[in-house]
């Protein structure tokens, strides 16, 4: 009736009318949250049902790779050796091109010459000596004779090695000064305060963490023989333990596992990077650092030679240390972690907004508010803080199983191409003979790494059954 109070119109009651499912989640996605919070201009104080109740979430589904052949520690390092040992070979016939033949008249330095190689090649033996005492400490002995006899082989193995460190030592510091000596240890003295007292920032400090130990329930920090004594054990030998995947459902878990395992691959990065530079200092650089000043070499390519041995090096480390079934965990891994992209103020002010849970599995689209700025959702499942880089760095380098494997990949092969290329253009026997001896190495690695690339990236791309979230290299 006219003047009478009118009640709410049709078009009124649709606008306070409850979010479809599609509208809640913003796009689309998987979840499994609860105590949610739908914000909209045209409804105002109106709480959403929780998520739970409108979407019925689906598990993350990983492809199944096969398992590939890994070289063992102890062929590996057998291996390593055997390359550090051509490569020094060729960096000593780089230098020395021109008077390999008179050592007959310059006989004390051809002496220091020899000791110098030795010692060279007793340091980078070390993994190799540590491997086999390693690999002979895991076999029982069956009779108390057995177990005596393995305890004097090492005990006679680290006793040779160490007399022949001493001896070649003394004998250097007879022909050379205290500064040249001083670059026989000098790896040493820059590993011990870069890598012993480096703590990774954390919010939490576990038990685990490489600067504590538990004692009577208490947490108390190492001492420093400890601490030494930790690092340089990481040093000799691979790490025999890493982490499980078990697929964990709860946020905190997976968040956890995450947290393990980027621990677990700082660890092998740090381990590949001091390896690698180790083994391309004592191979390359010291041999240089012990010539005559009178003794003329091509410093160009003694140069290149580093370098070369650096990165080989740190490949052959990276594939050791790095297998393709360790890459495919961190994969898992980072695929129940998700990432949150930030977005600018403003921005989606008609879409519905949530405040951010850490007991939320959040599926792919949502925006969430987090310390007053707001993200969106951009994996399948996302547990990640909004606001820790480190989440979001980790499921950058890791949801892409393949993208470690092509970036190695990209680098042996560089590297080869351009040493063939310089082999097409080597008008010097040295150069020649070095060359070649090298690519003989690389293209075992380079092989490797191709057969994996093939193998993986059929068994990524191939389809998952049951139409669950499969994450396929690209």
């Amino acid at each position: 009736m006219p003047g009478g109070r009118r009640g709410p119109s049709r078009q009124q009651l649709s606008r306070s009318a409850l979010p479809s499912p599609q509208t809640l989640v913003g796009g689309g996605g998987l979840s499994n949250g609860t105590n949610l919070r739908c914000r909209s201009i045209n409804s105002v104080g109106l709480s959403a049902p929780p998520i739970t109740a409108l979407i019925t979430p689906e598990p993350v589904r990983h492809s199944r790779i096969p398992n590939l052949p890994l070289d063992s520690n102890l062929l590996f390092e057998s291996l390593l050796f055997l390359y550090l040992l051509v490569a020094l070979f060729v960096q000593y016939i780089n230098i020395y091109r021109t008077v390999w033949w008179s050592t007959y008249t310059h006989h004390s330095a051809s002496a220091s010459l020899n000791h110098l190689a030795i010692f060279i090649t007793v340091m980078l033996a070390r993994r190799l000596v540590w491997t086999i005492i390693s690999e002979a400490s895991q076999t029982s002995p069956s009779s108390f004779v057995q177990y005596v006899v393995l305890i004097a082989a090492r005990l006679i193995l680290l006793t040779l090695c160490g007399w022949v460190l001493c001896w070649t030592l003394l004998n250097l510091f007879k022909s050379y000064s205290v500064l040249n000596l001083l670059f026989l240890c000098y790896p040493f003295g820059v590993y011990v305060p870069l890598c012993c007292f480096h703590q990774e920032g954390r919010a939490q400090v576990t038990p685990t963490d490489c600067s504590f130990s538990e004692q009577d329930g208490t947490l108390r920090p190492k001492d420093f023989l400890t601490l030494l004594r930790e690092n340089l054990r990481e040093q000799f030998t691979s790490p025999a333990h890493s982490p499980i995947h078990t697929c964990p459902p709860s946020p905190e878990l997976i968040r956890s596992e995450v947290e393990e395992l980027k621990t677990d691959f700082n660890r092998r990065i740090k381990e590949v990077l001091f390896n690698s530079l180790f083994s391309a200092y004592y191979v390359a650089f010291l041999p240089l650092c012990f010539v005559n000043s009178t003794q003329y070499y091509d410093m160009r390519w003694s140069c290149e030679h580093l370098i070369m041995v650096w990165i080989n090096a740190f490949v052959m480390l990276m594939c050791q240390l790095l297998p393709p079934s360790y890459c495919d965990l961190l994969h898992r891994s980072a695929a129940h972690l998700g990432r949150w992209q930030r977005l600018e103020p403003g921005s989606y002010s008609n879409t519905p907004q949530h405040i951010w849970s850490d007991s939320t599995i959040w599926p792919q689209g949502v925006l969430v508010r987090h310390s007053r700025c707001l993200y969106k959702a951009v994996g399948p499942h996302n547990v990640a803080f909004p606001s820790d880089v480190s989440h979001a760095r980790f499921y950058f380098l890791f949801h892409k199983p393949l993208r470690i494997l092509n970036l190695l990949i990209g680098i042996e092969s560089s590297v080869v191409l351009y040493q063939l290329y310089s082999l097409l253009r080597s008008e010097r026997w040295n150069h020649t003979l070095s060359l070649g001896l090298v690519l003989i190495c690389n293209y075992y690695v380079l092989f490797k790494l191709l057969r994996d690339r093939i193998v993986l990236g059929k068994a990524y791309s191939y389809p998952l059954a049951g139409g669950g979230l499969g994450i396929k290299s690209q």
